[in-house]
């Protein structure tokens, strides 16, 4: 009877311990699976109440207000970018067909005297291909295939160009929400203040004027080297 007395207390004992260190697993998976939670305020930017205004106000926007002629010039993005305006633009913006305000110190013939920065030959230049009015419709006379585009460099502003706001804008010094990491390589010492574009650079090298030859040769029209055929056709 002892004996069995003392089995009996031994399973009872083994049962406890077993059923204990089951509930301390499942204490433990529990513990696991809970996570604390995440806020909807940290998901985003934001940082503030998502179901209201009140709390929410943005960063003012700080343009520089500098008079044009006493600003300091802002460094280029990268390499040829254009260069953003440095000083206040009040009364100078929109940009209109009859009222650009920015001719006044940016031509070249004006810009060295007022310390500012002149447009660029690139402005004065049609890169556009040679159209003609077909029964109203706009026709090119040229063949885009053999690269026939006629530039033409003049003395007056292109209307391509002339609303500068389109590239350069004025710059707020405003807290960025996400900090700018990118890092310029600039392919000239002084990349940074001055642009590279120059008319022999960028123009000598295109015989792109019509009746001129062509980089594009009949070879390439026929695109010899390719399984689909020519330009004009679906061969295969």
């Amino acid at each position: 009877m002892k004996a069995m007395g003392k089995i009996t207390i031994g399973l009872a004992t083994a049962a406890l311990l077993i059923v204990g260190c089951a509930t301390d697993g499942v204490k433990s998976a529990q513990k696991e699976v809970i996570k604390p939670s995440i806020s909807e305020e940290s998901l985003g930017l934001r940082k503030t109440d998502l179901y209201t205004e009140s709390t929410t106000v943005g960063d003012k926007t700080a343009y520089g207000t500098a008079q044009a002629t006493t600003s300091t010039r802002i460094k280029r993005a990268f390499q040829d970018a254009p260069p953003m305006i440095p000083h206040d633009t009040n009364g100078m913006l929109p940009i209109k067909t009859g009222d650009n305000s920015c001719t006044g110190c940016h031509m070249p013939e004006v810009a060295p005297a007022m310390g500012a920065t002149p447009i660029p030959v690139s402005h004065f230049t049609d890169f556009r291909p040679r159209a003609k009015i077909v029964n109203g419709i706009a026709v090119d006379t040229v063949n885009n295939y053999k690269n026939e585009t006629k530039i033409v460099k003049g003395d007056n502003l292109q209307h391509a160009r002339f609303n500068c706001s389109a590239c350069h804008a004025p710059q707020s010094q405003g807290k960025l929400v996400v900090e700018n990491t990118f890092e310029p390589v600039f392919t000239t010492k002084d990349g940074a203040d001055k642009s590279t574009w120059n008319e022999k650079k960028y123009t000598d090298s295109l015989n792109t004027v019509i009746g001129g030859p062509s980089f594009v040769t009949e070879g390439d029209l026929a695109n010899k080297n390719s399984k689909a055929g020519a330009l004009g056709g679906a061969a295969h």
